[in-house]
């Protein structure tokens, strides 16, 4: 026991004890009371979010001050920028954590090591696949959404561009995803807010071109971004190699091993369809909208900005909640780790709700920071009323794909996913033969997201957490002893 009152947990092969706060973090995952250790690790992440608001508000703003073709073009290729940070960050990055965070639940801190590199392995791997995929397929991607003249040059100049540097997006979020996984919500979430920062102020004098900057337009900022993104990879990457971390990526001496690639991806790349599924229902609502006129889908482009960025009050308690759900499974408290996950997605369906209804009543108070177009705005006052006060249930769904994650059963959220996916589809489909009006596809996405947030739910009651057998492990009794 340390002179916390807490016992000390190994970190590494040298059995050396984790000084006394890692100890008592470790402690609190697996034994502290839900609510408060949920809120404690979620904090930070909140403060990323109001960055990401900031980046959110910001870059739509200057890239409205570019005209309506450009707001069109970033709506085009928004899918595309959606589907590789929520692979990257959400889905793979929380595969990253919740094997780390099992890991270190059940005491083994070496295999937590060796993950870590696997992981940086898969990250290469990915970052090279969509920058590949987007630089080849990318133009006739962006067409098939229904891109044309200026729109479509437009947004492959962002394409050539942000999805050239895929690499350095899916490293950082890869590493984001190793710290995380130990508990480490603070330097993920500070290096959001720096990266926040430099993307607004690289990103709006590139773009608009300030001073003695020339205007790149939309390849300006998209190089603002990577930009950004660089410098977050390099903290981090100095954090983790420097030895401060609780765990440190095994390099040296590597020997790949499948199954540590598996532990990693039979969460990771699972999760990776659930983004995958819903950008393709932004890709259909998209392409349908596009039919509109460029004032719809540039309305309906700004209307699914607020959702992207409201969805970060999820991520920000998701993402806490992977590892305690996992910490708890690896330490075979199984109970806990449903609690945990209900109290999440309690927390993540009235924030989101409540915020939600604000902008459906004063859809103003949103619209009004991007566009003075009356169409523009209409087309974005009519999407926020129709469909913010179902924000809640995207909130709740995005809790239970964590906690999902946390416990590395993720085949319930990614169907459920499937079914949102395939009522756009069906729903769309149906809306187009009848010649409906753009507000009746907006209905459409109201009710899809109640589908997603139920059935999600509903994958988590049904599924059966934790191994057949319970792992036992040297360091279970000494967090018991903690608790006690």
């Amino acid at each position: 026991m340390s002179d916390l009152g807490v016992a000390e947990i190994p970190v590494d092969e040298n059995e050396r004890p984790l000084p006394p706060p890692l100890a008592r973090l470790a402690n609190a995952l697996v034994d502290g009371p839900i609510l408060r250790t949920l809120l404690r690790l979620a904090w930070p992440n909140a403060i990323s979010l109001v960055s990401g608001t900031c980046v959110v508000i910001a870059e739509t703003s200057y890239i409205g001050r570019l005209g309506v073709e450009s707001l069109a073009a970033m709506a085009l290729v928004f899918p595309c920028v959606i589907l590789t940070m929520t692979t990257s960050g959400g889905a793979m990055g929380g595969g990253v954590s919740s094997a780390i965070a099992r890991a270190l639940g059940a005491g083994d801190t070496e295999r937590a090591s060796v993950l870590a590199a696997h992981a940086l392995l898969i990250g290469i791997g990915f970052g090279l696949t969509f920058m590949l995929g987007m630089l080849i397929f990318g133009p006739a991607l962006l067409q098939l959404l229904g891109g044309r003249g200026a729109v479509l040059t437009q947004a492959i100049a962002y394409t050539q561009i942000f999805f050239g540097g895929a690499v350095v997006i899916w490293l950082m979020n890869t590493m984001a995803g190793v710290l995380r996984g130990t508990g480490n919500m603070k330097l993920p979430s500070l290096m959001l807010l720096i990266s926040a920062i430099c993307q607004i102020v690289l990103g709006g004098t590139l773009g608009l071109g300030l001073g003695p900057v020339p205007q790149f337009g939309m390849r300006g900022v998209a190089a603002g971004s990577l930009m950004a993104y660089l410098i977050s990879l390099s903290v981090m990457g100095w954090y983790l190699f420097s030895g401060r971390a609780r765990v440190v990526p095994k390099l040296r001496g590597l020997r790949i091993r499948r199954a540590m690639f598996l532990d990693i991806l039979k969460v990771g790349f699972i999760s990776c369809f659930s983004p995958l599924q819903s950008v393709l229902s932004i890709s259909i609502l998209t392409h349908m909208l596009a039919g509109f006129g460029p004032a719809v889908l540039a309305g309906y482009g700004i209307g699914a900005r607020l959702e992207f960025m409201l969805t970060s009050v999820s991520f920000a308690v998701g993402i806490a909640s992977v590892p305690m759900v996992g910490m708890a499974i690896g330490a075979g408290r199984i109970a806990r780790a449903r609690r945990i996950a209900w109290t999440g997605g309690l927390l993540s369906f009235v924030s989101l709700g409540a915020i939600g209804s604000v902008f459906a009543v004063f859809p103003e108070l949103w619209v009004n920071f991007f566009s003075d177009n009356p169409d523009v705005r209409a087309a974005s006052n009519q999407y926020l009323s129709t469909a913010a006060p179902m924000y809640a249930f995207i909130g709740l769904a995005m809790s239970m794909y964590f906690s999902s994650q946390g416990a590395a059963k993720m085949f319930g959220p990614v169907l459920a996913q499937t079914a949102r996916l395939a009522f756009i589809g069906i729903g769309g489909w149906w809306l187009s033969s009848h010649d409906a009006s753009a507000g009746s596809f907006f209905m459409l996405v109201a009710a899809s997201m109640v589908v997603l947030g139920t059935l999600s739910c509903a994958s988590v009651i049904f599924t059966r957490w934790g191994p057949k057998r319970a792992t036992t492990r040297a360091v279970r009794p000494a967090l018991s002893a903690a608790a006690e």
